[in-house]
Parts: structure tokens; C-alpha cells; sequence
């Protein structure tokens, strides 16, 4: 069998009970016959791996049967979600006990309920992250998208993640067609930053290599925070692509206005990911100068280039000896110079 190398994100839904502050898919939500259904499902390619997102995806009470026909066809899934169904979450779970889970949590109690508008979010989302932890499910974290409202709480919540022994995942904030937004912006970029050079220490402190590269990704968010080119080449749409609940095949939810490659509900997936428009569609991001750093992308591009990441770990931990710091990165030393 050929080695699967192919990302894929299946947006499931549109509709989300979230009213968050730096997103608004919520104001425009599709309606459950719109969305995407499990025959188009099966006509995905055979994948490394799989991740499965909204608007909120645990709204579709069809989640399991979206999970069993993927695993079909993917060496990996994991499930972004913010954790308020908690009982159709643990029943996924005990049915799929290899499915990743990652609850998106803004900081502690009181700003992440403010960011993301669920009456008792973080403790709907945390409780069940503890439930899963609990009942021993191998592959459970949590995800923030720090802002000037929540970076104080960044290491905060890492410390609790490693309580518990999960997974920590970061964002930032981005302007995309995905978010129905074009003013998020963070105000006070070196305050972000310094909290983001904190949590990269604390990663690099570590004995887990896989946090070390963690660290290398959160390195890049500075640099994306400063408006600078991406640290590695994007290949969204060559070996990376998005499906949203439309069936358009998508390269990625980072660009300013979406750009369809087919539609999988009108094709075969050779006849779209080979057709003219799919190339049109590469050749524009190609030529993509947003600039943008989310873990779809920059996943699939740190594997690629594994050495680029891999020396500047060797760099840190070897010859700075586990210590990364903000004065190195010369656009940091010239947004000081100019304040």
C-alpha cells in the first residue's frame, strides 16, 4: 500500500454555540441540509491524517458515522471542538478510543467565558477534558488562540494541560473569509510575545522532544504576530487541502476570499484534485502573501522541512542551553527601537 502523506480538514458544520470574540461563523451558520453528508465523505482520498472541525462539529449528532467512514481512509483523526456536548464527546470516544480530541479554551474561567460567550464555557469545556483524562482516552488537549485579552494566561494554562498530562496547542489571531473577520488585531504585540517567549522557555524546559518543535511553532506565531514572512514555504493545496460543509474543496481557511478547487458532491476527488481549476487554485497559493501561521499549515510544512525546525531545537537546546529569547529576533529589536 502507498504511504498516505495527503492533510485534510473536513469543516463538518457552520453552526456554532459559540459567540466567539475573533471569530463569526456563528452569525452566518449553514443550515443541516447544506452540509456536507457521508457520501461525499467517502469520496475523500485516502489520508495521513484527518481533522475534523466547524463552526462546532459535536452539533451534528452524526459524528460517529462521519468518524467511521473516515477512519476508512485516514491514519489519524482528531476532533476540534469546545467541549460543551460533553456526553456525545465521551460516547465518541469510548466508541473511537484513538480519535484525538482538542477543546479550544481562551485562558482561566472569567476570560475565557468572556472571549468565547458560553455560559459556563470553561467549565463545560475543562470538565470534560478532565472526564476524558480521567477514563484514561490517549489523546486529549486543549487549544487557545492567545490575543491581548487572554496572553497573560498562556503558561496558566499549560500548567494545568501538563496536570493532566495533555496536549497544548496555540493560535493566534487571523483575518480569513473562515472567521468572517478582518479586524482582529492584537494592540500590544510585545506584551503577546513576551507571554509567548514564557510558554516557548517552558516547552524547551522539557524532556519531550515533541514539545521542543512546539516551541519552534510558537516561535513562528511571533513571527507572524510581526507581520514577517513565514518561516517555512507554504504547500496548502499540494499536499494539504480543506473540504468545507459545502463540498467545495478549499487549499486552506487562512486567505481572504475562498477559493474552490471543485466541488466533491459534482466530482470524483482525482477528477477535482487533478482538474484546471485545482491548478488555478494552487497557482494562487503560490502566490499567497498573507503570510498566515495555523498548525494546518504549518504542520504539514514542518514535516517537509523537518531540518529547518530540527536545527533551530538543536540550536536551543544544545547551544543556548533551553533558553529562547525575544532580543534575538532582530524585528523584535526594531519594533522596541521605534516605540
Amino acid at each position: 500500500m502507498a504511504r498516505r502523506t495527503l492533510y485534510g480538514t473536513v469543516i463538518v458544520t457552520y453552526r456554532c454555540n459559540a459567540h466567539c470574540n475573533m471569530c463569526d461563523c456563528f452569525r452566518d451558520p449553514t443550515r443541516p441540509e447544506d452540509e456536507i453528508t457521508l457520501d461525499v465523505i467517502k469520496k475523500l482520498p485516502e489520508m495521513a491524517f484527518t481533522n475534523i472541525t466547524g463552526g462546532e462539529p459535536f452539533i451534528r449528532k452524526d459524528i460517529p458515522e462521519i468518524v467511521r467512514e473516515l477512519y476508512k481512509k485516514s491514519d489519524r483523526i482528531v476532533i476540534s471542538t469546545n467541549g460543551y456536548f460533553t456526553d456525545r464527546i465521551i460516547a465518541l470516544c469510548k466508541e473511537f478510543p484513538k480519535v484525538g480530541i482538542r477543546i479550544s479554551i481562551e485562558g482561566l474561567q472569567e476570560t475565557n467565558d468572556k472571549i468565547r460567550g458560553i455560559p459556563d464555557g470553561f467549565n463545560r469545556g475543562y470538565g470534560t477534558l478532565k472526564k476524558l483524562v480521567e477514563m484514561g482516552h490517549p489523546d486529549v488537549g486543549f487549544g487557545m488562540t492567545v490575543q491581548d485579552m487572554n496572553c497573560e494566561d498562556l503558561v496558566p494554562l499549560y500548567e494545568k494541560a501538563n496536570e493532566l498530562g495533555m496536549e497544548f496547542a496555540t493560535a493566534t489571531l487571523h483575518n480569513s473569509f473562515y472567521f468572517r473577520k478582518t479586524d482582529n488585531k492584537i494592540d500590544d504585540k510585545y506584551k503577546v510575545s513576551q507571554n509567548f517567549e514564557k510558554l516557548i522557555n517552558e516547552l524547551l524546559k522539557s524532556n519531550s522532544p515533541k514539545k521542543w518543535f512546539r516551541a519552534y511553532f510558537n516561535h513562528g506565531l511571533i513571527n507572524y504576530i510581526y507581520g514577517n514572512k513565514r518561516l517555512l514555504p507554504c504547500d496548502m493545496s499540494k499536499n494539504a487541502f480543506f473540504i468545507d460543509p459545502f463540498c467545495d474543496v478549499i487549499p486552506c481557511n487562512g486567505m481572504e476570499k475562498k477559493a474552490v478547487m471543485g466541488n466533491l458532491k459534482e466530482q470524483s476527488w482525482d477528477e477535482l484534485w487533478n482538474s484546471q481549476q485545482a491548478e488555478k487554485v494552487r497557482d494562487c497559493a503560490r502566490n499567497c502573501t498573507r503570510n498566515c501561521w495555523m498548525i494546518g499549515s504549518a504542520s504539514p510544512a514542518m514535516h517537509k522541512y523537518i531540518w529547518v525546525p530540527g536545527w533551530w531545537v538543536v540550536k536551543h537546546k544544545i547551544f543556548k542551553g533551553g533558553k529562547y529569547s525575544l532580543s534575538e529576533n532582530k524585528f523584535i529589536k526594531e519594533a522596541k527601537k521605534d516605540k
